[in-house]
């Protein structure tokens, strides 16, 4: 059974994204599905299924604050930044085959106020006991390569790259300038009305060798939720809907050990893009705008080629081309992204992929059909939604 055009988003809500917010996770994720569902044309009662991504949000509180008695399918996801696409998929199989009819995808965090490790003395302190066990695990086996945060495991598979193929700081710094323009554009970016040249890019501080304070994103807190239905219900809803045209998930082999890998580059969207593509019956260029999974400049780069936009080591002339830009052939990460909107595990790309393609969005992509939304979880388990109007 193929997923394509079998379910829509209906719904989107979000939070305000600020830094050191006083409110509870529960809250800040109960404020922003109530938004998706009014957005929806729903009411709380409507909702009788959640797909949870990560570790932050739990059902039963969720279920009774929100006040919903029948609940039919709840599951959680475990994908790190991969975890807003990937429940996507699920959702979508759930009300395509009657398990639930309205899924609510919901995640927020205090990302920046609660969990940056620059604010606790023991790095492992308020992490979840997954993300707590990983943590030991990296100290144990990683430490010796020199890694210790997300910025030295993603590090070394860009000074690979650019060793191989001599990437420029300057093709990096293309997708952080587009970041940052469009979320000049976007009232609800952290960094909106803070523009920034090439020159500043280039002359920020190192942090783990290739990647500068620009390449890194922010660290905020905030909530983001998306609606799911069946496109049949879908129809009766408030907004146009946005059909999952495309969607699939994919791992590289070994999950979580980059040093044993055979070929450091093949990571899971490799697997994950050509399942989607052929779901959707369209080629990557066949698409309008593209929302990457953007915690680092770099990691934008290696989903680029592994979803076919170029080939392996041609990403840096891709880039350096200006494609990446709104009003080009691929605008990426319209309302500014990870690195200049806020972090919210991506679940704010689905968000505006979706304000997009209902002609909606703060920086229009004009007459946009198809856009793809993409994930990045761990140390490159991948996931892609194709979607269109």
């Amino acid at each position: 059974m193929s997923l394509k055009d079998k379910a829509c988003i209906v719904g989107v809500g979000e939070t305000e994204y600020t830094r050191g917010e006083i409110q509870t996770i529960m809250r800040l994720v109960l404020k922003a599905s109530r938004n998706a569902i009014a957005d929806a044309g729903l009411e709380p009662s409507d909702i009788d299924g959640f797909v949870l991504p990560g570790p932050f949000t739990i059902q039963e509180p969720l279920a009774a604050n929100l006040g919903i008695e029948n609940l039919r399918y709840s599951i959680m996801i475990q994908m790190g930044g991969a975890s807003a696409v990937t429940s996507l998929q699920t959702a979508a199989m759930a009300v395509s085959t009657g398990v639930a009819k309205n899924v609510l995808i919901p995640f927020g965090w205090n990302g920046y106020s609660e969990m940056s490790v620059s604010k606790r003395e023991d790095p492992r302190e308020k992490i979840p006991p997954r993300e707590n066990a990983m943590s030991e695990a990296l100290r144990n086996y990683y430490a010796p390569y020199g890694a210790f945060a997300p910025m030295n495991h993603y590090a070394w598979i860009a000074q690979r790259h650019r060793q191989l193929y001599g990437t420029p700081d300057e093709a990096m710094g293309q997708v952080a300038l587009a970041c940052r323009n469009h979320a000049q554009h976007n009232p609800k970016a952290y960094m909106q009305g803070k523009p920034m040249t090439m020159e500043e890019y280039l002359v920020a501080p190192m942090m783990s060798d290739p990647f500068k304070r620009f390449d890194c994103c922010l660290e905020t807190d905030g909530a983001c939720a998306v609606v799911v239905s069946s496109a049949e219900r879908a129809k009766d809803l408030a907004h146009d809907p946005v059909y999952i045209s495309g969607i699939a998930e994919g791992h590289p082999y070994p999950a979580d050990d980059i040093p044993n890998r055979k070929d450091i580059f093949k990571i899971g969207l490799n697997f994950a893009a050509p399942e989607a593509f052929a779901m959707a019956g369209i080629a990557p260029h066949d698409v309008d705008f593209a929302e990457i999974y953007d915690c680092f400049t770099y990691v934008v780069l290696l989903q680029l080629e592994a979803l076919g936009f170029c080939e392996r080591g041609e990403v840096g002339d891709f880039a350096q081309s200006g494609k990446l830009h709104h009003g080009s052939d691929l605008p990426i990460n319209t309302h500014g992204g990870l690195l200049s909107e806020a972090h919210v595990w991506g679940m704010n790309h689905v968000a505006e992929a979706t304000r997009q393609l209902r002609h909606e969005a703060p920086l229009q992509v004009e007459g946009c059909e198809l856009g793809l939304v993409t994930g990045w979880g761990d140390f490159g388990d991948g996931a892609l939604a194709i979607l269109r109007r």
